[in-house]
């Protein structure tokens, strides 16, 4: 496993673009696009304000840039850069902000979830969405771009309505057996979506297309429930992480869990190897520096992961398994679970290196595809 240089990145925006070419970090207002191979800086871009959410488009051409304080979006072209679009959305407030599938539609969330605007960058027409819900993942798109879910609260209940993205116009709308819908994605294949509730309750809902309920999972009752979900690129299977720092993996067949996998505080199997990251200072003559070198070393098991002790009296701790992601191939699972000292896990497209982000800095690491002695990788620090 070999490491970049360190690159600073402030609120975690860090993004690969979908073809894998470039990488885009943002640093307070400015945008910095480098080549993903040699990490030389390709284009530096000046926003009107600090950047909260940066996106890349799904053809890569576009880069989004949204600075919500202000309700602006900037949004920026690789193959021209002196072109560039400003959306404001006035008054009305910006807490979101997206790309449509099709890289050419922008869909804004205005404050207090009064409705979702979507803007076209070729016509320039405007559309609006009402009764969107203020929820942890209230929109999400088929893989193939067709359809659009979209979580609504009316009256006091749940609800999901389906668009067809090629012109915006409403297909399903149905009511969900949830008590408060917390998130919903779509399956790779665009034939499943998969609705969670508030991590008050375990509980799963697996849709079809047309609105009918395929079935449902519930793990545990009467404890904190689901904190996060992904899909394998096969659709076959679907992972769950929750606060009980566990790991649950369905299939799609009989929507069933065929296996979990625990977060352990100390690492035992010689299966595993352990990357830990040190720091040591270099040793120059006659010269006082005070420059920092990270290495990385190979620990042997026995070995304790370092992990931050949660604060149980304050709101939101950090207990359970709150980032999942699946390599291209379906063959690794990345997870990170509570205190562990990574912000943002991501996979490149070719599925063989992890992008960690921590509070400051980013580094790149790249698995041994070709050692087939070992069963998991860990990267600590």
């Amino acid at each position: 496993m070999n490491f970049s240089e360190i690159f600073k990145q402030s609120n975690q925006l860090c993004r690969i673009s979908p073809d894998g070419r470039y990488l885009a970090t943002c640093v307070q207002y400015r945008l910095v696009v480098r080549d993903v191979n040699s990490l030389q800086i390709l284009h530096l871009y000046t926003c009107l304000d600090q950047i909260v959410h940066m996106e890349w488009s799904s053809d890569s051409l576009f880069i989004l840039c949204a600075m919500y304080k202000r309700g602006l979006v900037q949004v920026w072209s690789l193959e021209q850069p002196d072109w560039h679009c400003k959306i404001d959305e006035g008054s009305i407030g910006l807490v979101s902000s997206r790309w449509s599938p099709d890289g050419r539609h922008i869909l804004n969330t205005t404050e207090f979830h009064l409705r979702v605007t979507v803007w076209s960058l070729c016509t320039k027409a405007v559309s609006y969405i009402k009764y969107p819900k203020a929820c942890q993942k209230g929109i999400d798109f088929s893989r193939d771009g067709s359809y659009m879910a979209l979580a609504e609260r009316r009256d006091c209940k749940d609800y999901v309505s389906v668009f067809v993205c090629e012109d915006w116009h409403l297909l399903r709308h149905f009511e969900t057996e949830t008590q408060d819908l917390a998130g919903l994605e779509w399956s790779p294949n665009g034939c499943v979506l998969a609705v969670w509730d508030s991590c008050l309750e375990y509980k799963v809902l697996l849709y079809s297309l047309d609105g009918r309920l395929l079935s449902s999972f519930s793990a545990y009752e009467w404890s904190l429930g689901i904190k996060s979900l992904a899909w394998s690129p096969s659709s076959q299977f679907l992972a769950i992480g929750s606060f009980d720092e566990k790991v649950r993996i369905l299939n799609h067949i009989t929507w069933k869990k065929i296996t979990e996998f625990e977060h352990p505080a100390t690492i035992c199997s010689p299966k595993t190897v352990v990357y830990k990251e040190v720091e040591k200072r270099p040793v120059r003559l006659h010269i006082i520096t005070r420059n920092v070198c990270p290495t990385d070393e190979i620990s042997q098991p026995p070995f304790q992961i370092p992990v931050v002790k949660p604060d149980l009296d304050r709101a939101n701790p950090k207990v359970g398994v709150s980032s999942l992601a699946f390599s291209a191939d379906g063959r690794y699972l990345a997870t990170k679970n509570g205190g562990f000292q990574v912000h943002a896990l991501s996979w490149h497209s070719n599925g063989d290196s992890l992008v960690l982000i921590g509070k400051e800095h980013l580094c790149l690491c790249y698995m041994d595809t070709e050692d087939k002695s070992t069963d998991s990788n860990i990267w600590t620090k």
